[in-house]
């Protein structure tokens, strides 16, 4: 891949430095992210967030370093923090380039000498690797910054931690907490000062801007003294795996690993933006302590949630060809299968799973389907798939969890009850639903119906024609039902949800999945007038805002404290991730034909864009409606990235896996 490259003057302003970040993921859920300016902006920037029961159960133990080199009589600190009032030290003013190629990669210009840092996380290790190489011999010497805290938190200055200290040869043991395990750093460096120090009111500026506690207090138990020799690295391994003493040769054969290990991830051959979706892609998909594969929902603050798993196993490995590990995870969700629902999300704590989705099972319909179009295991179908989809829609159709179940009078699912948020648009503060859809939402239902045209179809697939067409029937008296009433005939689209007091009529994105899914509903006429409606309203190139602007309940910022975020989660803020419905629905409606040029080069443009912006080589969970459309959220969102890759599997002369099923028949 072409590497992302942030030139010197941007490097050198911290306006524009403090906001471009850096991922790194070992595969397990643990990992490592920061700035290209070196400081922590966010209280999950770290440089080892380590996953004690893998995906979950994640803590912060190693916040940052900083370092220092000799130059010219005086030690020069090229690392970055901000204290209240002040950014101090502000070491990026000798950044001469920061890349990231395939590892997020530092030089500094000191007058003629130069350093180079270069930083990794080992895949499949809770392990960190820095190494430090200058183009002269230089003194250097590396101060530890710990956190020690679970990594949603923060941590204040406390007695006792400096006894948690050992030194051994080539090795730093810190346990400052009797309950977390020992950080050990390997180096080689000369030795290790122990000069311990609490830095007090370390300030987190997203933090602030987010309008939650802002500082913490970190400790320093002192620093590492590196003599560097001309062109020789030096390293330290922040680790808790147990290590024997590690050499330079190993430190270079583990980098070459990482190589090999990240170019497997990309297609040769393919374009510099297929290969930057495909690399960050790969960031989602971690294992967890059994061995079981499952998808990360985003970085830095979310685990594995049903329905993001769902949406995303179609980008980010179905049609990327990773069958077998698609399969797997379909296997693992439905293992946890309980009265029909497929978990919403497996709690960061290690707690029992959580069920509160009505889409997320139905969203499994979705990338089982396509599974099976990608040429998937026909063993998985008839033994797994098959018997888990009646058990489904039987729990439906009688009721289940929270109140979901089917109006048997017109065959439509309800999604709850007043006070429950369970489509994806569930944002809550307290007992306000900012969104409320308990009724019968619009893309549940589109859901609901292609649930049990797929299953119709499986069923005559594995020759059981009288139940296939059983299924069938259900299927029509549901689509029935959803052509007459969710059709808003004086807007020309359908209604967001119906209520018992009445339909919902604002403009949202949802009803795009009524043309979008393998399965659509309506007519071709009716597929045309909502994709027009949802562009007209809805529509940018980095996605579709979640509430038409012209409604009075928009809200075109995201920005406040919690209340006000997710007062605006849903409403109008722009969800990438919708790109895909909305270019595949598009292309439906109108005869398969391509996007006309202008608006398929703003997307893909765009798109292109934003992966060397904000979290350099990945792509963000929203935007703000407003323009010039700012990314917020999650930095690193994995349905953003599997949808993004969707698109360009869609738009390019490239191979892409078609999820459209011949529909003539039905």
């Amino acid at each position: 891949m072409k590497p992302i490259v942030i030139p010197r003057l941007a490097c050198q302003n911290w306006a524009i430095s403090s906001e471009l970040e850096w991922l790194e993921t070992n595969g397990s859920g643990g990992f490592a992210m920061g700035t290209v300016a070196g400081a922590n902006t966010r209280r999950y920037h770290s440089l080892l967030t380590v996953s004690l029961q893998p995906p979950v159960e994640r803590y912060n133990l190693l916040s940052r370093v900083e370092e220092e080199v000799f130059c010219d009589g005086e030690w020069v600190n090229l690392g970055a923090c901000q204290y209240p009032g002040v950014i101090s030290p502000s070491g990026f003013r000798w950044l001469e380039e920061f890349r990231l190629d395939p590892f997020p990669t530092w030089f500094y210009q000191l007058g003629n000498r130069q350093l180079e840092k270069r930083f990794f996380l080992r895949h499949g290790k809770q392990a960190a690797l820095l190494q430090y190489r200058a183009n002269q011999d230089l003194r250097l010497r590396v101060r530890l910054f710990l956190a020690f805290r679970d990594y949603h938190s923060m941590q204040r200055a406390q007695a006792g931690w400096e006894r948690g200290l050992a030194l051994s040869n080539q090795r730093v043991t810190l346990r400052p907490k009797a309950d977390l395990p020992p950080l050990q750093i390997h180096h080689n460096a000369r030795d290790f000062a122990h000069v311990a120090h609490w830095y007090y009111q370390v300030e987190y500026r997203q933090e602030s801007e987010r309008g939650l506690d802002d500082r913490e207090d970190l400790y320093s138990p002192g620093w590492l003294n590196f003599e560097l020799q001309a062109g020789e690295f030096g390293f330290l391994i922040p680790t808790i795996e147990n290590l024997q003493p590690v050499t330079p040769t190993e430190v270079l054969q583990w980098q070459e690993e990482e190589v090999r290990h990240r170019a497997k991830q990309i297609t040769p051959g393919r374009s510099n933006l297929w290969n930057r979706l495909e690399s960050a892609a790969s960031q989602f998909l971690v294992w967890r302590k059994d061995g079981s594969p499952t998808i990360i929902a985003g970085y830095p603050w979310f685990t594995d949630w049903g329905r993001d798993t769902m949406i995303s196993l179609p980008g980010l490995l179905i049609g990327r060809g990773r069958l077998e590990l698609a399969r797997l995870i379909l296997e693992g969700f439905l293992a946890h299968l309980n009265q029909g629902l497929i978990p919403n999300r497996f709690p960061d704590a290690g707690a029992a799973a959580e069920y509160n989705t009505a889409d997320a099972t139905l969203w499994l319909f979705q990338a089982a389907w396509a599974y099976q179009v990608a040429g998937g295991d026909e063993g998985f179908l008839q033994q797994v798939l098959y018997p888990r989809a009646h058990e489904i829609l039987a729990w439906h159709q009688r009721g289940t969890h929270y109140g979901i179940r089917m109006d048997p009078q017109d065959g439509l699912l309800c999604a709850g009850t007043p006070g429950t948020q369970l489509t994806w648009m569930d944002a809550k503060v307290g007992d306000w639903v900012v969104t409320p859809r308990h009724g019968k939402p619009v893309e549940i239902n589109a859901l609901w119906y292609n649930a049990w045209r797929m299953t119709s179809h499986w069923a005559q697939q594995l020759g059981e024609p009288q139940r296939s067409f059983e299924l069938s029937q259900m299927a029509d008296q549901i689509a029935a039902s959803f052509e007459s009433k969710f059709w808003n005939a004086g807007a020309g689209c359908l209604y967001d949800c119906l209520f018992e007091e009445g339909p919902d009529p604002r403009i949202r994105p949802n009803q795009i999945f009524a043309v979008s899914l393998p399965f659509p509903l309506m007519t071709v006429e009716h597929w045309r007038s909502i994709v027009r409606v949802v562009e007209e309203r809805l529509f940018t190139p980095v996605g579709l805002r979640s509430l038409d602007p012209n409604d009075a309940e928009y809200r075109g910022r995201y920005r406040g404290g919690p209340r006000e975020r997710d007062g605006a989660y849903h409403q109008g803020t722009i969800w990438l991730w919708l790109l895909g419905p909305f270019v595949l629905a598009k292309r439906r409606a109108f005869g398969n034909s391509p996007l006309p040029a202008p608006q398929r080069t703003a997307i893909l443009e765009r798109l292109a864009g934003e992966l060397e912006r904000g979290c350099l080589g990945t792509l963000p969970e929203i935007f703000e409606g407003d323009p010039p459309h700012r990314p917020v959220g999650a930095p690193a969102q994995a349905w953003s990235v599997a949808e993004a890759f969707r698109i360009l599997a869609l738009m390019s002369s490239e191979e892409a896996v078609d999820c459209s099923p011949d529909t003539s028949a039905e």
